[in-house]
């Protein structure tokens, strides 16, 4: 059974909600936190990037970082830009981009759950990474930003979903990336055991995005188990999405160089895996799985498989497992893409034309673009306890952190 609890939520007050809340902490780099925080100092990339509040070339891993995260929180919290709720609640969180909208719980999820695999993962995660998040949420005594889960959708909670969106909202911000967000808070005890119920019907739930930030909060957790037992630290925050609302796009690669190659050579290799034909469409997204678009030397070809993967594995079916193997690997000689400086990933929101560009621009010899992987295929992924390649989803839209801060007592 999934659990979803209840918290006291620290929340930006209602008039600040638009500036504060900001696009994840990893979506940008130092120099665009640092950009962003000038051009609007409320942005709560000012505790999620902390470096941004110290002198240029201060590393983001230095201990003052840590100290200053925690301490602009704190100033946050007591200039009443942050408010702290007087009793615990659940939210839903419905965000809009393009005409399609997504709505999802918000409330704790419990790490008790993630160790024992009833929220599942689908990604491998980076020592670096996991440490930097272990050392931020320990330093702020909080999770500053929502876990991205998953369930497949349930009527119970989709009928509730709608009752709540009738009403009033908390926030109803609109970015400058057009993307809206509603954000409606629950706190009747009777509504949130409704919630709670349905929830329990789930035999699990799944990491869409946030891989580091669930094993982080999982670690501090067993950190402060001597210390402190039975604290909020058992519980991070998440936002629950059901599978039908969600959307995948495609994350496609662009390859620094052909190898030894000639654009012909690497033509006639390719051939011996995929049938490879120019096409007029330019530039060319995938019709279906299966299928690839290459461009090379100004030219888009249409590549598809010839043989269907019929192993029982899931990961092995998938286009980026296709790709990495029959390409990146054999061809290429690319065999750890995510730290391979050969290779370079685009994520489809920023469209075919960026492909195009860095190609023609001489960054790059060549470009992949994919079809993208469904929630289906992370569904069987996770449930056979395997991972899948690096930069196999790109989710959008993306949630905003500072919305909603976790303290952890």
């Amino acid at each position: 059974m999934a659990e979803i609890y209840p918290f006291q939520a620290v929340r930006p007050a209602a008039e600040l909600a638009g500036v504060i809340a900001a696009l994840p902490y990893d979506v940008y780099s130092s120099a665009e936190a640092r950009r962003e925080v000038k051009r609007n100092p409320h942005s709560f990339l000012s505790v999620d990037r902390a470096e941004t509040q110290l002198p240029e070339g201060t590393s983001p891993y230095s201990d003052a970082v840590y100290q200053t995260a925690s301490q602009t929180l704190q100033r946050m919290i007591r200039s009443g830009e942050l408010i702290r709720e007087e009793e615990p609640s659940l939210y839903l969180y419905e965000l809009t981009m393009d005409g399609r909208t997504q709505t999802g719980f918000v409330g704790c999820a419990s790490v008790a759950e993630y160790e024992q695999g009833i929220i599942r993962k689908h990604e491998n995660t980076r020592a670096e990474k996991e440490d930097d998040r272990v050392r931020h949420v320990d330093a702020c005594n909080a999770h500053t930003g929502p876990i991205f889960l998953s369930y497949r959708a349930q009527d119970d909670l989709r009928r509730f979903a709608v009752k709540i969106r009738e009403r009033t909202p908390l926030y109803d911000v609109t970015f400058e990336d057009g993307v809206r967000h509603r954000i409606f808070r629950i706190s009747d005890r009777e509504e949130i055991r409704a919630v709670q119920h349905a929830f329990a019907e789930l035999p699990r739930v799944y990491i869409a995005d946030g891989h580091h930030r669930a094993a982080a909060a999982a670690r501090v957790a067993k950190m402060r188990r001597q210390t402190h037992p039975g604290s909020e630290a058992e519980h991070f925050l998440a936002v629950f999405f059901p599978d039908d609302e969600l959307k995948i796009y495609d994350y496609n690669r662009l390859l620094k160089d052909l190898g030894n190659y000639t654009a012909e050579e690497f033509l006639t290799k390719l051939q011996a895996d995929f049938c490879v034909e120019e096409t007029d469409k330019a530039p060319y997204a995938p019709e279906r799985k299966g299928e690839y678009g290459l461009y090379l030397g100004g030219r888009w070809y249409r590549m598809t498989v010839r043989h269907n993967c019929d192993s029982n594995d899931p990961v092995a079916r998938l286009d980026v497992s296709v790709l990495q193997n029959m390409v990146l690997d054999r061809i290429l000689g690319i065999r750890d893409p995510k730290r391979d400086p050969r290779i370079d990933f685009v994520g489809g929101i920023r469209g075919l034309d960026e492909l195009v560009r860095r190609v023609d621009s001489g960054e790059a010899a060549a470009a992949i673009s994919m079809y993208p992987t469904s929630m289906e295929e992370l569904f069987c992924t996770a449930d056979a306890n395997l991972c899948m390649p690096p930069k196999s989803t790109w989710f959008e839209p993306k949630l905003r952190s500072g919305f909603f801060i976790h303290e952890l007592g």
